[in-house]
């Protein structure tokens, strides 16, 4: 089920709220961040164990903070780099439009159709009880599936613009999963900046 028709949407689930606005950036800012972001990341690749068997994951990720906290998530603990200027004015955008303030932002950038997500939750306990959990996407569109843990029958879908962001706050992140799936399609490549706060 698509939800997300209007170019700014509130949305209450079971357990959730989100807020998307497609058209965050314009095209011609969304590209310059773009080009900016994938040439100036410290892009890194670690590695994932799955069932006693290592893996390359699936995508290039990076980590930025204002102080020096590390992030660890499924066995991996990422130490951050400070802030760009150019991640420093994308969250000084979103703290303006939202009224909440970050800390860190992890940086996921997707190659290809192969390069994916598994369902996940950000509910690691350095996030505090509900994070705020504020989503960048810049690149080829991909589409953001997420389904309650308990309740089968609320199970969505996103398309996450070039430009938009995905605000996802109340209890999401405890009762939901999410994921970027892999897709066969020709696609090309994806930036996604989340941003959340590590004290």
């Amino acid at each position: 089920m698509d939800l997300f028709s209007k170019e700014k949407t509130h949305l209450k689930l079971p357990d959730a709220e989100l807020i998307y606005i497609k058209n965050f950036y314009d095209t011609e800012t969304a590209d310059t961040y773009f080009a900016q972001l994938k040439s100036k990341t410290n892009w890194q690749q670690d590695d994932i164990t799955i069932f006693g068997k290592t893996y390359k994951q699936p995508r290039l990720t990076a980590l930025y903070a204002e102080n020096n906290k590390p992030y660890a998530y499924s066995n991996i603990k990422m130490f951050p780099h400070p802030f760009t200027p150019e991640l420093l004015s994308i969250k000084s955008d979103i703290e303006k439009e939202i009224d909440h303030e970050f800390t860190t932002v992890l940086l996921n950038l997707y190659r290809d159709g192969n390069d994916s997500n598994g369902w996940h939750a950000d509910n690691e306990k350095e996030l505090g009880q509900n994070p705020v959990i504020a989503s960048v996407s810049f690149g080829a569109t991909r589409p953001f599936h997420f389904k309650h843990r308990e309740l089968k029958a609320e199970r969505y879908k996103l398309e996450l613009h070039h430009g938009s962001l995905l605000i996802m706050t109340g209890k999401m992140q405890h009762f939901w999963l999410h994921q970027i799936a892999k897709t066969k399609k020709r696609i090309g490549e994806r930036i996604n900046l989340t941003f959340r706060s590590i004290r």
